[in-house]
């Protein structure tokens, strides 16, 4: 579905993010793991959501070039505008113009955008990644069994110990 000219931009920037996540990743691992496989279910597809800092998305001339490069470049339509209750960031949800909702597929998979390719791996940098309701994958702590041992050593069993190791991706 992408023109050569639009696969050579997104290979541009994707060589430029992989570049950009290698050395931010090396400086700062994730405080979580990646665990699971995925399923197939396309959720990630259906609504991408891209959170952005104040600048993007408070000042006008800034958001217009995001969500202009967004639409253009990516094929992302805006569906909404989410602002954070507290800062000024904020989130902007999509709809993808090469996600066939029939067949569950992207329909320019191997020029797909770097988001794309990296989820949800770039949700491990968060201090509390959600993931999608059913999604394969699941965050795991990288102190997960540590912790889990900790909790059952000082007592910690049953409902309570099973809450917590969801709540804290400790499984």
């Amino acid at each position: 579905m992408d023109d050569v000219f639009r696969r050579a931009i997104k290979g541009v920037v994707r060589g430029l993010w992989t570049i950009e996540y290698a050395i931010r990743r090396r400086a700062r691992p994730p405080a979580y793991a990646l665990a699971g496989t995925c399923e197939g279910c396309a959720k990630c597809c259906e609504q991408p959501t891209i959170r952005v800092g104040w600048a993007t998305f408070r000042v006008r001339a800034l958001r217009a070039l995001f969500l202009g490069w967004q639409r253009s470049v990516n094929g992302f339509e805006l569906v909404e505008a989410v602002a954070a209750e507290v800062g000024g960031s904020g989130q902007f949800r999509f709809r993808c113009r090469h996600f066939d909702w029939e067949a569950r597929k992207c329909r320019s998979y191997t020029s797909r955008p770097f988001m794309c390719r990296d989820y949800p791996r770039a949700l491990l940098d968060q201090a509390w990644p959600e993931l999608f309701e059913g999604c394969g994958y699941r965050p795991l702590a990288k102190n997960g069994e540590r912790l889990r041992d900790e909790l059952v050593r000082r007592g910690v069993e049953g409902e309570r110990l099973a809450e917590l190791e969801k709540r804290l991706f400790l499984r």
